[in-house]
């Protein structure tokens, strides 16, 4: 009698250890008994019997899904091939094992679909400059439809956007004219400006005695220090003004008569 009960505890105690199973802390484990759900498993040790109980684990860490490349038609039809990131990540196991069958490759065609859809909704001209927008708008509907599979999804990076050769080849043209715009729009610019500041100096200029004289002198100066510069010395209107109150036409005429005789 002795014998077949330490053959039962031995029995038992096989049982027990053979049904210990191991939970990673970050790791989930959806535990069935008679093939309906029963519990989620925590980390650490659990125990699942043989037969009657089943379990399946679940990784809740984030997971990044390069979504293939896809050829999509933006809004004004120009064709384009396309890629993105996912980002997410299981925040109810029970529901991602119940739900879907293979949340894997789940997420993975509804990000593909979703991408195509939501870049046919806008111009290139859109997609090329408002690429963050659009990431979110595709994480705002798949992280929605992924809901009902306990799914968490954090962000969607849209990669690469290959455009056709000969759209390239525009865009580039485009840019190019465009700086060529700015840059005849800056030397304009600075050109009104310029001739803002000399009719400025030189309206200073005429309603101050002295004043073009003194700047002529200062430019010979300044050219005059350099003894290979060639100097034409020119005479200002303000030196002919030093005749007091005498006409410079009796002056001139004077000169002439006295030629004469």
């Amino acid at each position: 009698m002795s014998g077949v009960i330490i053959f039962i505890i031995i029995v038992i105690i096989i049982i027990i250890f053979s049904s210990i199973r191991q939970i990673n802390e970050y790791e989930r484990g959806v535990l069935f008994q008679f093939g309906k759900f029963k519990k989620v498993l925590n980390p650490g040790w659990n125990i699942v019997l043989p037969i009657i109980q089943s379990y399946k684990k679940i990784d809740v860490r984030t997971k990044v899904v390069d979504v293939p490349e896809q050829d999509a038609i933006t809004k004004d039809n120009v064709s384009i091939r396309i890629n993105a990131v996912i980002y997410y990540n299981v925040f109810d196991a029970k529901k991602t094992i119940i739900s879907v069958e293979n949340f894997y490759f789940a997420v993975s065609q509804l990000a593909q679909t979703t991408m195509r859809n939501a870049v046919g909704t806008v111009s290139l001209d859109e997609l090329l400059s408002e690429r963050d927008k659009i990431s979110s708008e595709i994480c705002k509907i798949i992280d929605n439809a992924t809901d009902p599979w306990g799914i968490k999804v954090d962000n969607v990076e849209l990669k690469d956007i290959k455009l056709p050769t000969e759209m390239e080849r525009v865009i580039a043209k485009n840019a190019e004219a465009e700086r060529e715009k700015k840059a005849v729009i800056t030397k304009s610019t600075g050109e009104v400006e310029a001739a803002k500041n000399l009719a400025e100096a030189a309206d200073i200029m005429s309603r101050t005695p002295g004043a073009l004289h003194l700047r002529t002198l200062s430019t010979l100066n300044d050219v005059s220090s350099d003894q290979s510069n060639t100097i034409i010395f020119a005479i200002p209107l303000e030196v002919l003004r030093a005749f007091d109150g005498q006409n410079i036409t009796n002056v001139v005429e004077k000169i002439t008569n006295k030629k004469e005789k």
